[in-house]
């Protein structure tokens, strides 16, 4: 009787722990060796996403002003600056471009 109850308790343990192991764990599949430049890298991404979510935030707040003050969207976003809505046009983050539709009104990055 013992047996049979280590055999089954044996094969409970046996089902239940074979599997790819990837439920309820979320490793990422990453490469301890490379773990350094991975994180940095994520960290990069994030203050790239950062940046331009303050610079879409920034110029569509200066167009909105500037639509409040003439009545309409400015012809491009140089007439921003010209209005001294904005010191300056952000620079897009490295690999993209700002697109400004003045039909809209509506800014965005874009990857070029």
């Amino acid at each position: 009787m013992k047996k049979a109850l280590v055999h089954a308790f044996a094969a409970v343990l046996l089902v239940t722990g074979c599997g790819d192991g990837s439920k309820g764990t979320d490793s990422g599949g990453g490469n301890p060796v490379t773990a350094p430049v991975d994180y940095l890298d994520a960290i990069h991404k994030g203050q790239q996403s950062a940046v331009k979510t303050l610079d879409i935030a920034a110029i569509t707040q200066a167009i909105q002003m500037f639509q409040v003050e003439h009545g309409r969207n400015p012809k491009d976003l140089n007439e921003l600056v010209q209005t001294r809505h904005l010191a300056r046009i952000p620079e897009a983050p490295a690999g993209s471009k700002i697109v400004y539709d003045p039909a809209t009104g509506q800014v965005r990055i874009v990857r070029e």
